[in-house]
């Protein structure tokens, strides 16, 4: 498949995984739990995804936020963690002040003045998107974001990716899904998106469902080489 120009060509970027950290709540966890922060923070964020996919699959919508406090509690209980509500609250706080990956906003900077459309693509509450952006720096190198929550699902449901066409007024075929996920690479590919895997961990595996990622990045620094 040949290459299409930047300015036909939409990029559509996960958040949490990709553009954001979602681990970078470690140092918080830290405070209140000590040393076991990371395992307590990996654990939380499983849980999290797990929660996303049941609700979508069952057709059970909740918002972001709800199923990222109710994988807070679930956590706290598995690891036998009895956090305060004070501390929880102050927890789910963070996580609209999660960092960029490092590099992020430059990268994205230099895909915008090349001239492809940066959308921010998330399964995450538009509000609290906006305030994560605002607070991460991000929001001068996005031209706009997309949420699933009109859509009362969640990635990766077809009725997903349609929604972000809709709104972007894009092609499948001219538009790339940029993911840390996938789960989110997969779900893209199915409905015939191109798609860039962010490897951002080398030992990490990609599922042998037969439909692999177009490009495979470590860094979010390496697309306007690959896609551009």
């Amino acid at each position: 498949m040949g290459m299409i120009g930047p300015m036909d060509t939409t990029l559509a970027f996960d958040v949490y995984g990709t553009l954001i950290d979602p681990l970078g709540i470690s140092s918080e966890l830290r405070k209140l739990i000590g040393k076991s922060g990371p395992v307590f923070a990996s654990a939380w964020r499983d849980k999290q995804i797990e929660y996303l996919f049941r609700r979508g699959l069952g057709r059970d919508y909740v918002s972001f936020s709800s199923c990222t406090r109710q994988a807070l509690d679930y956590t706290c209980q598995a690891t036998g963690n009895d956090l305060s509500t004070g501390h929880r609250e102050a927890l789910m706080a963070c996580y609209k002040d999660l960092p960029a990956y490092p590099g992020t906003a430059v990268a994205l900077t230099h895909l915008k003045e090349a001239g492809f459309s940066n959308y921010a693509f998330s399964n995450g509450d538009p509000k609290d998107l906006a305030t994560l952006f605002r607070n991460a720096g991000l929001e001068s190198s996005l031209d706009g974001l997309v949420s699933v929550q009109s859509v009362r699902s969640f990635k990766p449901d077809p009725a997903v990716y349609a929604h972000f066409c809709a709104v972007a007024e894009s092609k499948p075929e001219d538009t790339w899904l940029i993911s840390g996920n996938p789960f989110d690479v997969i779900g893209a590919a199915k409905c015939g998106w191109r798609t860039a895997w962010v490897r951002r961990n080398p030992a990490q595996l990609f599922d042998p469902w037969g439909c692999g990622p177009t490009v495979i990045v470590d860094d979010l620094s390496e697309l306007l080489a690959v896609i551009g």
